[in-house]
């Protein structure tokens, strides 16, 4: 079988959608070819691998109102063109994350005869999101919460962790009472709520330090400005540190160095930094529903309930070492079992 895959980015230096790369290397060991068209392209090494761009590259610096309309209007025009023009060389369309190009392209796929895969994991979604998955003949979800988890074409998926690269070294030591914060800085995240939870940590004279990783979108520079205005109204400068995103290739450090992770994006999403994270043999300490009775409770709080995650944060940080390790390898185990790169791409492959 041919597959055509679209997506976001290819780029493996890509701060938030870099993991892909990893995916994309996987299928093409599973099909006999793989063609890529994707929004933008950065550095990508994919051997036997087409990729094919709509070019927001070559628009990106330029933020006129005339240029974004030029852009979407290229775009466009390139999504047809490839689709068409690459017919012969994919069976299978696999569209991850964003509907939008089912809904454009599900016409002429179907007067084609190709089978259309549609993966999108989040918890709202609307009249067109139910049209896509109509239109889709297999739909795949990582959440039980996704707002298409509720239809019968719908198959929970792996979240896709690649097991070889995120794993523990034993050469990085872990900080002692050290926290991680690693995403986005944006209000879905609500790296505010960790904030306020720390505030109560340090009044109990809880020892910790934290790292947050991560950069803002514009349009949320001001919430990134709020944060550390917060840090500073809680005189926790010394005990937390800002800094930058890296690439995904970069975090497996941190999560090895880092005993805690933290992650507060509400149930319905899956945020692939959790299991990456517990695949490292990090405490991931989450408040997503989808993981209650896959992991142990301690390692989940109450969903934007700050007290109740001071609690579960004080709780973890006063475990005795050998009780921290053995919960690690309990996390890493549950990844290898269910959430591997490898399990998901032979979901897919049928």
């Amino acid at each position: 079988m041919k597959l055509l895959i679209i997506t976001q980015a290819v780029d493996r230096n890509n701060p938030v959608l870099g993991f892909f790369h990893r995916w994309i290397e996987e299928f093409s060991k599973h099909y006999e070819k793989v063609t890529v068209i994707c929004l933008e392209k950065g550095e990508y090494n994919l051997p036997g691998v087409k990729v094919l761009s709509l070019g927001k590259e070559e628009f990106i610096r330029s933020h006129s109102y005339y240029s974004h309309v030029i852009r979407r209007l290229v775009s466009l025009y390139r999504f047809y063109k490839y689709i068409w023009q690459e017919r012969k060389n994919y069976d299978q369309v696999f569209v991850h994350m964003n509907q939008e190009y089912v809904l454009l392209g599900a016409k002429l796929w179907w007067l084609m005869g190709k089978k259309i895969m549609l993966w999108r994991n989040h918890p709202r979604g609307s009249l067109l999101t139910s049209l896509a998955v109509f239109l889709s003949h297999r739909v795949f979800c990582t959440s039980r919460y996704s707002y298409t988890a509720k239809f019968k074409k719908t198959e929970i998926m792996p979240v896709g962790i690649n097991t070889d690269l995120f794993k523990r070294k034993p050469e990085i030591k872990k900080i002692p009472n050290s926290i991680l914060f690693l995403s986005r800085i944006s209000p879905i995240k609500k790296p505010d709520l960790l904030v306020k939870a720390l505030n109560l940590l340090n009044k109990d004279l809880i020892d910790f330090n934290v790292l947050m990783v991560g950069d803002p979108l514009p349009r949320d520079r001001q919430y990134y400005e709020d944060i550390k205005n917060k840090i500073r109204e809680y005189g926790l400068e010394s005990k937390i540190k800002l800094s930058g995103g890296v690439k995904n290739s970069e975090a497996v450090d941190f999560y090895n160095k880092y005993e805690i992770f933290v992650n507060l994006t509400p149930t319905g999403s899956m945020d692939k930094t959790i299991f990456e994270a517990m695949a490292c043999e990090s405490l991931a300490l989450i408040s997503n529903k989808s993981l209650e009775g896959k992991i142990n409770n301690k390692l989940i709080f109450r969903d934007q309930d700050f007290k109740d995650l001071a609690d579960k944060l004080k709780n973890i940080l006063t475990l005795p070492a050998i009780d921290k390790e053995e919960l690690g390898k309990e996390l890493r185990n549950y990844i290898l079992k269910e959430h591997g790169l490898d399990l998901l791409v032979k979901k897919i492959f049928r």
